[in-house]
């Protein structure tokens, strides 16, 4: 599970560097890499659900979570793709601020899913998912913010077309890092 909350984080860095570089030189092969990486360590967590009778947490919280942490790398691989197939209506796009929070959601998911293998503190992982719930409550607000400057009648029909659905994969990274972040909570929980 931390492997693949590593790879979540990976595959973010990896989306950043490929918005910084120049359209000629952007590849997707840094993304594609980190989600099959981490489809092999899904398939791994699920293979040792099925060969293993006892498991220090519920098979189906182990389940929830890799699935949750799966989700983050596709979706991100998802936004690179789209990217990629119109590279010319990004220009003078600015997905700093995008990019750090999803960084920020992404090293959260890494320290909370760490947390499962320091005895389940609860009080640091309410902290780490009050954080998380922040972050896509902030993205909302941010996503409102895009959308508002879309909408302004400013950008081409097709641009505003692109760029919305860009913001809303964005949206789902959050989504699925807050997502994370509430199994780990449930656990939690479900242990104290």
């Amino acid at each position: 599970l931390e492997a693949s909350a590593e790879e979540a984080r990976t595959s973010v860095q990896a989306l950043a560097k490929l918005i910084n570089q120049t359209p000629a030189d952007r590849s997707m092969e840094a993304l594609i890499l980190s989600r099959q990486k981490d489809k092999k360590i899904t398939q791994q967590i699920d293979e040792a659900l099925c060969r293993t009778f006892v498991t220090d947490l519920e098979r189906e919280d182990v389940e929830a979570l890799s699935n949750a942490l799966y989700k983050i790398p596709k979706i991100v691989e998802k936004i690179a793709e789209r990217m990629l197939l119109a590279p010319d209506r990004l220009k003078g796009v600015d997905f700093s601020t995008h990019l750090k929070m999803m960084q920020e959601a992404t090293d959260t998911v890494v320290t909370i899913v760490q947390e499962l293998r320091r005895k389940l503190h609860l009080e640091r992982v309410k902290d780490l998912s009050a954080k998380l719930n922040y972050i896509e409550g902030e993205a909302d607000k941010l996503m409102v913010e895009m959308l508002r400057d879309l909408y302004s009648g400013n950008y081409e029909c097709v641009t505003v077309i692109f760029l919305k659905d860009i913001y809303d994969l964005m949206e789902k990274v959050y989504d699925r890092c807050r997502d994370a972040g509430n199994v780990v909570s449930h656990i939690v929980l479900k242990y104290s």
